[in-house]
């Protein structure tokens, strides 16, 4: 597996959920990333994406940074 700086995955999923996921070269977990956070953004009508959004959007970011700390050897 190619090494991934967990800085840049972090960052890129920071901007946009999912994003991060697609550089660590997961395509299709970063689309249902990205599918899902468009889902919470439509729940903010429903005021249960106030929560739900930011939680998700911080998991995103974990995810990314593990992900590619994973690949990258020290």
């Amino acid at each position: 597996m190619i090494q991934k700086d967990p800085g840049i995955a972090a960052v890129l999923s920071f901007f946009v959920t999912g994003l991060g996921q697609i550089y660590n070269g997961q395509i299709a977990k970063g689309l249902i990333f990205m599918l899902i956070q468009a889902i919470n953004v439509l729940l903010i009508f429903a005021l249960v994406g106030f929560i739900t959004v930011p939680l998700f959007w911080i998991f995103g970011i974990w995810d990314a940074y593990r992900v590619a700390k994973a690949t990258h050897e020290y």
